[in-house]
């Protein structure tokens, strides 16, 4: 009995901000040196939409009603924020599973690195879906951009350990509740980079969608300080590091066999790489000589959404299971704190 991801769903809330912020940003780094590079980047990030729980209107004294020049909010009423989409977001992208009887779940699993409640998303998510009150609940906080693949992780021991488990896996996240009153260049860079999202997954022992076979992980030395995320008192402070795109290629290389074994990627035809921005991206190809066919998918969600922190990975997975032929094999990987890539290997359904 192989465990199979079975279906996604995604969702994504009405608010397309990414040229809004770019006119904030541009106007905020005015008068500064760093004004340039902005641009530049900017230009070359491939992101053409990124979505948001909030409406940002672009430069002024007024970014919207959250983020006012000089009065930008305080964590507790982030916090508000995200209790007040949260949940909508999450059921949105449920209900998109068209699961016929949601009393059949007897497992969810959530990740989220952006917001804190209790009761929270899961509990609600029983109330609203009408799921069964001893459904068994989880929720994975503060792993970042790979908190998916250790969600669907959890999702195959539990179905390898309970054959008739149907385990909902949904990862929501809100990034751009913490949008920081700055002129640092780098910090203006991850903004410029992050994005809104959720996305459901079903995973159980049905043969259908994509078979789970394995999971891999490893943390390269010397890195912890390139990707942080701690709590401050206006909000999450991230700190992404311009050193992130060299660390990744530089771990893939030397651990390539401890990743893929003696035989490298030769025989995997499937990727789906979290699209941690364009630098990220391009690393990856240069490290394993992927091609532009088998980067496009990650490419095609940056382009659309940006970077959903840990909800990423899973529209990427959705496009590239719509494409999977029976036995195909694939590798989704992603990237966070740590600096550590997790990794899965996978296979369409026979």
């Amino acid at each position: 009995m192989t465990p199979h991801l079975n279906r996604i769903s995604t969702a994504t809330p009405p608010h397309d901000v990414h040229e809004a912020f770019v006119a904030f940003a541009t106007s905020k780094l005015a008068s500064t040196r760093s004004l340039p590079l902005f641009r530049r980047l900017a230009s070359r990030s491939q992101i053409d939409h990124r979505w948001s729980v909030l409406a940002i209107e672009g430069p002024g004294e007024q970014v919207s009603d959250v983020y006012v020049e000089g009065r930008f909010p305080s964590t507790a009423r982030r916090m508000a924020l995200y209790e007040t989409h949260a949940t909508d977001l999450a059921e949105t992208a449920v209900r998109g599973l068209a699961i016929e009887d949601l009393s059949s779940i007897t497992h969810v699993v959530i990740t989220c690195c952006t917001g804190l409640s209790a009761p929270g998303i899961d509990l609600q998510l029983v109330d609203r879906l009408g799921l069964d009150p001893t459904v068994e609940r989880t929720v994975i906080g503060f792993m970042g951009c790979y908190a998916a693949v250790n969600a669907l992780k959890l999702a195959r021991h539990t179905v390898r350990s309970e054959p008739s488990a149907k385990v909902l896996v949904v990862s929501l996240e809100l990034c751009t509740l913490h949008l920081q009153d700055t002129l640092d260049l780098e910090e203006m860079l991850s903004f410029l980079i992050f994005g809104d999202g959720c996305a459901a997954a079903l995973v159980s022992a049905e043969p259908v969608g994509l078979a789970l076979d394995g999971f891999k992980a490893v943390t390269a030395a010397g890195t912890a300080d390139q990707i942080t995320w701690s709590i401050g008192d206006q909000g999450f402070n991230m700190v992404l590091s311009g050193r992130v795109p060299g660390s990744v290629g530089a771990a893939l290389r030397d651990h390539r066999v401890s990743l893929f074994g003696p035989e490298g990627t030769e025989a995997i035809s499937l990727w789906a790489i979290h699209p941690g921005g364009r630098t990220v991206l391009d690393a990856v190809q240069t490290a394993l000589g992927l091609s532009d066919e088998a980067m496009a998918p990650s490419r095609e969600v940056l382009r659309a959404y940006g970077n959903m922190s840990s909800a990423t990975l899973l529209f990427v997975l959705d496009r590239v299971m719509a494409s999977a032929r029976p036995g195909e094999r694939g590798c989704a990987m992603a990237f966070g704190p740590g600096l550590t890539a997790e990794t899965m290997m996978f296979r369409g359904a026979a």
